[in-house]
C-alpha cells in the first residue's frame, strides 16, 4: 500500500519565505511586505508547534500514570479498612453502601479521565491559539487589498482628497493580488498542518474555518484580477 500524502512543514515555510522575498523585489516598503514576514514567522512557530503536538510528552503522561497508581492504591488501601460484614442488611443500609461505592467510582473514573486525557487538552489548546493567529494573519492580507480597486487604475482624476492614494500601474496591482492571493492560499495549508497532526474535533472544526475564510478572500481577490484583466486595453 503506497504510503498517504502528507504536507511538509518545510515546504511550505520555504515557499512562504520565498514569497515575502518576492513581494520585496517588487514592493519593498509595502505593508504587505512585512505582513508575509511576521507570517514568515508565525509559520516557523507553527511548525515549533506541530513538533511538540506530535511528540508524546512523557513526562506528563508519568505524572498522570503516577497519580492515578497512587489514587488505585490508597483506594484499595482504604478498602482493606473497611468491615465487609453488614450486620444490619436493612434496604436503607444496601441502598447507602451501593451509593458510597458509585459516587466513589465515578470519583475516581472523572479523576482518570481528567488525567489521561490533560496532555491532549494541553496540545489542543496551543493548536487552537496558533490557529487564531494565522486567522487574525488571513484577515490583515485581505485588510491589505481592500483599497486595490481594478476600476480606478486609469482614473486618477476621479481620487478625492480621502481617497486611498493609488500608484499601482495596472501590471504592478496585478502583481500586488497575486500575492495576497498566494498569501492567503498559505494561510491555510500552515492552518492544515495542525489538523494533520492532532485531528481533535476542535482543531479540525478551527482548521475548516480558516479554510472557509481564505477561500472566500481568494474568490474576493481573483474576481478583483478578472476585472482587471478584462479591462486591460491589450485584450483583444
Amino acid at each position: 500500500m503506497s504510503e498517504i500524502a502528507r504536507l511538509d512543514p518545510e515546504k511550505i515555510i520555504h515557499t512562504i519565505a520565498l514569497l515575502e522575498k518576492r513581494i520585496d523585489d517588487r514592493f519593498p516598503d509595502s505593508g504587505l511586505k512585512k505582513v508575509c514576514h511576521d507570517f514568515v514567522q508565525t509559520a516557523r512557530a507553527s511548525k515549533q508547534n506541530i513538533d511538540w503536538i506530535s511528540k508524546p510528552n512523557l513526562s506528563l503522561r508519568i505524572f498522570a500514570y503516577l497519580v492515578i497508581l497512587i489514587g488505585l492504591g490508597g483506594l484499595i488501601y482504604s478498602i482493606t479498612y473497611v468491615d465487609l460484614q453488614i450486620k444490619n442488611t436493612t434496604l436503607a443500609n444496601i441502598v447507602s453502601i451501593s451509593e458510597a461505592i458509585f459516587n466513589d467510582i465515578i470519583l475516581i473514573g472523572a479523576a482518570i479521565f481528567f488525567l489521561v486525557s490533560l496532555e491532549t487538552r494541553l496540545k489542543t489548546k496551543r493548536a487552537l491559539k496558533a490557529l487564531n493567529e494565522l486567522r487574525v494573519i488571513a484577515h490583515v492580507i485581505d485588510m491589505h487589498q481592500l483599497t486595490k480597486d481594478p476600476n480606478l487604475t486609469d482614473l486618477p482624476e476621479s481620487a478625492t482628497e480621502n481617497s486611498p492614494k493609488r500608484t499601482f500601474t495596472r501590471f504592478e496591482l496585478q502583481r500586488y493580488l497575486d500575492y495576497c492571493s498566494e498569501a492567503t492560499a498559505l494561510v491555510s495549508k500552515v492552518a492544515a498542518l495542525y489538523s494533520q497532526s492532532l485531528p481533535d474535533e476542535s482543531v479540525v472544526r478551527a482548521v475548516n474555518d480558516i479554510e472557509a475564510l481564505t477561500t472566500g478572500l481568494s474568490r474576493k481577490i481573483w474576481q478583483k484580477l478578472i476585472i482587471l484583466n478584462d479591462s486591460s486595453p491589450n485584450k483583444n
